[in-house]
């Protein structure tokens, strides 16, 4: 069965139907970072006793980020000409964040342990690294695959809701991780 997915033109829809189609994607990521900014401020024991994490959490909310979003753009650009199942391509997008998620936890762990020379905070945010990275590329399939399922337009809504999942999720494993070898 063909799946269709109503899109609009953007270049030829009145401003105000353009608005329309994207404030509740961003309303939703305002919302999303208003969360994220309380959990933050939930953890501010593990910060208060070691203000190094602090200075890691952009990094770590970044390429979490970063490599969703490359993942979920590589996906939408070719979500209808996808030959295969899903659950292949969403093992083979795994492999590679685990892949990515060592390479990128071994680099910034071993940045922090240069940099700070404290082994708990290099093992800290080498961790959370290592899977948060691991785990963007698998979010940033689902949830466009929902929305498509859905028949609603993934480059709209996966974009915005992903980030600030990816956002939230990866500030709670970077806190989880803190504690576990911190704390």
């Amino acid at each position: 069965m063909e799946r269709k997915v109503t899109l609009i033109d953007d270049t030829r829809e009145r401003l105000a139907i353009l608005v329309e189609k994207r404030l509740p994607w961003l309303i939703a990521g305002l919302l999303g970072g208003m969360v994220a900014t309380y959990i933050v401020a939930r953890f501010e024991d593990v910060l208060a006793r070691n203000i190094s994490l602090a200075f890691f959490v952009p990094i770590i909310v970044y390429l979490s980020d970063a490599v969703g979003t490359q993942t979920e753009t590589i996906y939408v650009r070719n979500i209808g000409t996808l030959k295969g199942s899903f659950i292949s391509y969403l093992l083979k997008e795994l492999f590679i964040g685990i892949c990515l998620g060592i390479i990128f936890g071994l680099l910034i762990g071993g940045f922090a342990y240069f940099w700070l020379h404290q082994s708990n905070v290099a093992l800290t945010v080498g961790l959370a690294m290592l899977l948060n990275i691991t785990i963007a590329p698998v979010l940033s399939l689902v949830i466009p695959e929902i929305l498509f399922k859905e028949h609603t337009d993934p480059a709209l809504g996966a974009g915005p809701f992903t980030t600030i999942i990816q956002d939230i999720i990866s500030l709670l494993i970077y806190f989880s991780v803190a504690i576990l070898i911190i704390w």
